[in-house]
C-alpha cells in the first residue's frame, strides 16, 4: 500500500503521523511511505532521516493526498486537506467529529474511510490510540493551570504547591480516567491541595487506593461538584463519553460565582468542551477571560511537546496501522473488531452510532459499509 504522511498544519502542531522508525516498520512490510517535507522537523527528525528510513520525501501536500492509498495523520484534517480527500481513500487520525459538523459534512462529501484514533477499543473497552495522548494532556492540564495562575497572565497569582506558612492552590479534578489520573499525579507531586471528583464507584476506589491521603476522591453530584467548583483555584475539565460530545458540566452561572483570577483547563475541548463558556483556543493565544476567570482551551494540547507526544502515538499506532495496510481496510476491520469501532465515516455514511445522533444523520453499521 501506499502511505502519505502530510505536515501537520493546525496552529502550533509539530507532531507527526509516523515517526522515521514507524517508516521503517511500514516498509519492511512492503510497503511504501510518502513523507512531505520537513513534516518531522517538530519531533527532530529532518528529511535525510526519513529518507534514510525508506521514505520518499514530496514537497507538496497535494501530491500525496493525490497519489497515497492511505493518508496518516496526527489532527483532524483540516478544510483544505478535506477538500483533497479522494472516494475510497483511507484517512487513518485523530476526527473528533461530534462537536464539528463542518467536518463531518466534509468527510461524507470525499467518500473516504475515516478510522478515528480516539473510537478505536481494546478487549477491555478501552481507548488505546487515545490513552497516550491522555496521559500527555493530563500532565501537561497542570503546567497550562499553574501558567495561567500567574497574576501577569489573569489568573489569582497563586503558586501550585505554595510555599511553608502559605498554603497551596486548591485544584479541583472533574473525571478520573487517564486524563484525571494524570493530572492528580502532576498536582500532588507539586503538592497542591487536589481534590478528584467522579461517579464511577470503581474508579473512585481504585484513586483513592492509588493516592491515598494525598489527594482527596470524592464521589460527585450536582451539588458537591458546585461546591468544589466554586471554592477551586484551578479545575481541570477531565471528562470524555467516547465519540460523542462532552457534557457541560460547570455552567456560566457556576462561572459568575467563581473566584476572580480563578482558571479552568478544558481537556476535553477537541469534544466540544466541559465548561459552558469554553471554545477552542490555539498555543498562539492560549487564554481568555469570562467573568474574571481564566480559561485555557487549546484543542490540541500535547503537540507543545511534540517529540513525546508523537512517539506515545505511534506506539499506539503502528500495529494497527500495519494492519490495515497489508491486509486493506476492509478486512483488517472484519478481522478486529476493535478497529471496526474506529471507523467513524465510510463512502458518504457516518458510520458511529455516537456521531450519527449528535449531528443528526442515520447510522449505518459498519458491518453494512464493510459488506
Amino acid at each position: 500500500m501506499l502511505i502519505g504522511v502530510p505536515k501537520e498544519i493546525k496552529n502550533h502542531e509539530y507532531r507527526v503521523g509516523m515517526t522515521p522508525e514507524s517508516v521503517s516498520s511500514a516498509v519492511a512490510h512492503g510497503h511504501s511511505v510518502m513523507v512531505q517535507s520537513d513534516a518531522g522537523i517538530g519531533i527532530g527528525a529532518d528529511d535525510a532521516t526519513y529518507l534514510k528510513a525508506g521514505a520518499d520525501i514530496i514537497a507538496d501536500a497535494a501530491d500525496i493526498f493525490a497519489a497515497a492509498e492511505m493518508i496518516v495523520k496526527v489532527k483532524e484534517p483540516q478544510a483544505i486537506e478535506r477538500a483533497m480527500l479522494r472516494k475510497n481513500q483511507i484517512l487513518y487520525t485523530y476526527l473528533h467529529l461530534a462537536p464539528d459538523p463542518e467536518q463531518t459534512k466534509d468527510l461524507i462529501a470525499s467518500g473516504a474511510h475515516c478510522i478515528a484514533y480516539e473510537t478505536i477499543t481494546d478487549n477491555h473497552g478501552a481507548l488505546p490510540l487515545l490513552k497516550p495522548m491522555s496521559q500527555v494532556a493530563g500532565r501537561l492540564s497542570i503546567q497550562a493551570g499553574a501558567y495561567a495562575l500567574e497574576k501577569s497572565h489573569g489568573g489569582l497569582g497563586v503558586l501550585l504547591g505554595g510555599v511553608p506558612g502559605v498554603a497551596p492552590a486548591k485544584v479541583v479534578i472533574l473525571g478520573g480516567g487517564v486524563v484525571g489520573f494524570n493530572a492528580a499525579q502532576m498536582a500532588v507531586g507539586v503538592q497542591a491541595d487536589v481534590t478528584i471528583l467522579d461517579t464511577n464507584p470503581m474508579t473512585i476506589e481504585s484513586l483513592s487506593n492509588h493516592f491515598g491521603n494525598t489527594a482527596k476522591v470524592i464521589h460527585s453530584n450536582a451539588g458537591i461538584m458546585r461546591d468544589y467548583v466554586l471554592a477551586a483555584d484551578l479545575v481541570i475539565g477531565a471528562v470524555l463519553v467516547a465519540g460523542a460530545a462532552a457534557p457541560k458540566l460547570v455552567t456560566k452561572d457556576m462561572l459568575s460565582q467563581m473566584k476572580d483570577g480563578a482558571v479552568l483547563v478544558d481537556v476535553a475541548i477537541d469534544q466540544g468542551g466541559c465548561f459552558e463558556t469554553s471554545h477552542a483556543t490555539t498555543h498562539a493565544d492560549p487564554i481568555y477571560e469570562i467573568d474574571g476567570v481564566v480559561h485555557y482551551c487549546v484543542a490540541n494540547m500535547p503537540g507543545a511537546v511534540p517529540r513525546t507526544s508523537t512517539y506515545a502515538l505511534n506506539n499506539a499506532t503502528l500495529p494497527h496501522l500495519l494492519a490495515i495496510a497489508d491486509k486493506g481496510w476492509k478486512k483488517a476491520l472484519t478481522d478486529d473488531q476493535n478497529l471496526k469501532n474506529g471507523l467513524n465515516v465510510s463512502g458518504g455514511k457516518v458510520t458511529y452510532e455516537a456521531v450519527a445522533e449528535e449531528l443528526g444523520y442515520d447510522f449505518i453499521s459498519p458491518d453494512s459499509v464493510i459488506s
